[in-house]
């Protein structure tokens, strides 16, 4: 039997090396027990692949159904936690905080520009993130930790293993597991108390003005021009601020666009989409892994300011952050009046 077991180990740490997904290493770990099935049940007792797998037919079936009574033990025990964590945070929230909110939230509390009321606001507050990526991971991490009281996900992406470069709110163990359920993961296991909805989609313009309502920010992380237009478009028929940042190579830049209250939009600032070979991908031009964590730190910081109303905020300002030479700049942006989005707002 022992040298089923080492080309089961062989198996898993060959596709562990290539970067094999879990799921198919656990595929290939069933197939060479299907395979042992068949040369028990088709081969004569003496012949010799028989004998060097050894053990015998109802032997390897008892041991296949003990590993699936193994596992399926473990899956109902991970169902049952995830149900107990999700009957808790379903509970109605109380006006006061608890004790361990207290404790989990005491060093926002002493601070003189957020305090009691101030971390109120933000557990009353509901933040939509767009893109559960490179800029969600460190928003959705810190909103969580925050206390944020309710945080929506918005991504249609599964976790690859070239994602974890930069995208620290997912493991290793979770590759094609969809982004959303990644990031809702980690952050339950954050902070309990906030209530987290994960979307799995890709958000469409018709999606977005329902979705939007709901919601009194929005955080818009993704990485393309025609998504970022379609999400500014919502945001300003929606009436509710919105942070948007972008990430390439060693440069990252964010503002606060909110036309209801006078600052500009984001096309007002970039009017068309940039010609392809002008604003390449990440996958294309490459990015530093640490600069999202930089950036996205940035946008779960204007987003804690902006609920508690602490310090002043990017409306009307945008940040350009270099992190090759190490340089910060803040412009001033301002509405168009032929803006074709907000002009007429």
């Amino acid at each position: 039997m022992m040298i089923v077991f080492v080309l089961a180990a062989g198996l898993w740490g060959l596709g562990h090396l290539m970067g094999t997904p879990m799921r198919l290493r656990w595929v290939m770990i069933g197939v060479l027990y299907l395979a042992v099935l068949v040369v028990h049940a088709v081969l004569p007792d003496d012949n010799t692949l028989r004998v060097s797998i050894g053990g015998n037919l109802a032997g390897w079936l008892v041991f296949g159904a003990i590993v699936v009574l193994i596992v399926g033990y473990r899956r109902l025990l991970g169902l049952l936690r995830t149900k107990a964590r999700d009957e808790d945070v379903l509970k109605p929230r109380s006006s006061t905080f608890s004790a361990s909110e207290l404790d989990r939230y005491a060093r926002h509390i002493i601070l003189r520009e957020i305090g009691g009321p101030g971390q109120k606001k933000l557990r009353d507050a509901k933040v939509l993130v767009i893109g559960a990526g490179g800029l969600g991971s460190p928003v959705l991490l810190y909103l969580a930790a925050a206390g944020v009281g309710t945080i929506g996900i918005v991504d249609d992406d599964v976790v690859s293993l070239s994602n974890l470069q930069r995208q620290v709110i997912h493991r290793d163990n979770r590759l094609d597991m969809p982004k959303v359920f990644s990031a809702e993961a980690t952050m339950q296991e954050i902070n309990p108390h906030v209530e987290l909805r994960p979307y799995n989609r890709r958000l469409t313009e018709a999606d977005a003005a329902e979705l939007f309502a709901e919601y009194d920010l929005i955080l818009d992380g993704t990485d393309n021009f025609e998504t970022r237009f379609m999400v500014n478009r919502m945001a300003v028929a929606a009436g509710t601020p919105l942070i948007a940042a972008a990430i390439t190579q060693w440069e990252g830049q964010i503002s606060l666009y909110d036309p209801a209250r006078d600052a500009p939009c984001y096309q007002c600032v970039f009017p068309v989409a940039p010609a392809p070979h002008l604003a390449p991908s990440c996958a294309e031009a490459g990015v530093v892994g640490a600069l999202p964590g930089v950036v996205g730190s940035m946008m779960a910081m204007e987003t804690i300011k902006e609920i508690t109303g602490a310090g002043q905020s990017l409306r009307g300002r945008m940040l350009l952050y270099d992190a090759l030479y190490a340089e910060n700049r803040v412009m001033n942006v301002k509405r168009r009046a032929d803006c074709p989005v907000c002009g007429g707002v």
